[in-house]
């Protein structure tokens, strides 16, 4: 059964449920679709053809796009209908690579260093690297745009070693994986992340160019040499207007 049937299939089993509940349920398929450019350069259907496909009335349909165009997804033309407004772009969760490794084919990725230097490392992120209370590391923040738009936050710790041998210059056009692997001569190996929604401070909000307490997609990754040294801390906001995370899950029981 495909989404849109079991769309349907729940709604005319729910006839009592609030409008704006089965509105959520058309609006996540019809995000897919956006986001998987299953309607190309054109508008998307008609109203009226949408609430034939869900099974639901105009109405909801409309409170759906309404909740889509507060996403910035889709907007409103008059005479025209409703047309997709921006693109996300894919950020991979299958492999461990750097940005403008993932986003080759979207675009250029350049990143503005704002700041460069040893630091010394919070306990919890000196235990993170295996070190011992009060030792330093580098710390390095970058602002990242995606064809000349701001995209990502990163706030990054190093391992003390790596850090000293890296340059502001290097990191300005230079995936910072890349250069890790130069300096440790060794490749990265593996990395453990935690993926959650988290809304803008003044700060990241400033820089980033959305609104104070938009929602971003926060990104904490530990990344390990092949040997399995810590070697790299990093927590990335993303704007959730911009990116998508996807990645594909298999299931083992053994």
């Amino acid at each position: 059964m495909t989404s849109e049937n079991t769309v349907r299939s729940q709604n005319s089993g729910a006839a009592g449920r609030p409008r704006a509940d089965r509105a959520r349920q058309v609006a996540d398929v019809l995000r897919q679709q956006v986001l998987s450019e299953a309607f190309g350069a054109g508008p998307l259907p008609h109203e009226d053809v949408l609430a034939q496909e869900f099974g639901a009335s105009r109405n909801t349909v409309r409170q759906a796009l309404d909740l889509l165009r507060g996403e910035g997804l889709v907007r409103r033309v008059p005479g025209s209908g409703t047309l997709v407004a921006a693109e996300k772009v894919p950020h991979g969760l299958n492999r461990l690579e750097g940005l403008a490794e993932t986003l080759h084919e979207h675009g250029e990725v350049v990143n503005e260093v704002r700041s460069f230097g040893p630091v010394r490392a919070p306990g919890a992120v000196a235990r993170r690297f295996g070190l011992p209370d009060g030792a330093d590391v580098v710390y390095v923040e970058r602002l990242r745009r995606l064809n000349g738009l701001p995209l990502s936050l990163d706030l990054t710790y190093l391992a003390p070693d790596i850090g000293a041998l890296l340059e502001p210059a290097d990191l300005a056009h230079r995936d910072v994986f890349r250069l890790i692997e130069e300096a440790a001569g060794q490749p990265l190996g593996a990395a453990d992340i935690t993926l959650e929604a988290v809304n803008a401070d003044a700060h990241s909000a400033a820089v980033l160019e959305v609104p104070r307490g938009a929602a971003l997609l926060m990104l904490e990754r530990l990344s390990t040499l092949a040997d399995g040294r810590p070697v790299d801390l990093e927590y990335v906001r993303f704007r959730g207007d911009r990116l998508a995370m996807r990645g594909r899950l298999l299931r083992d029981l053994t």
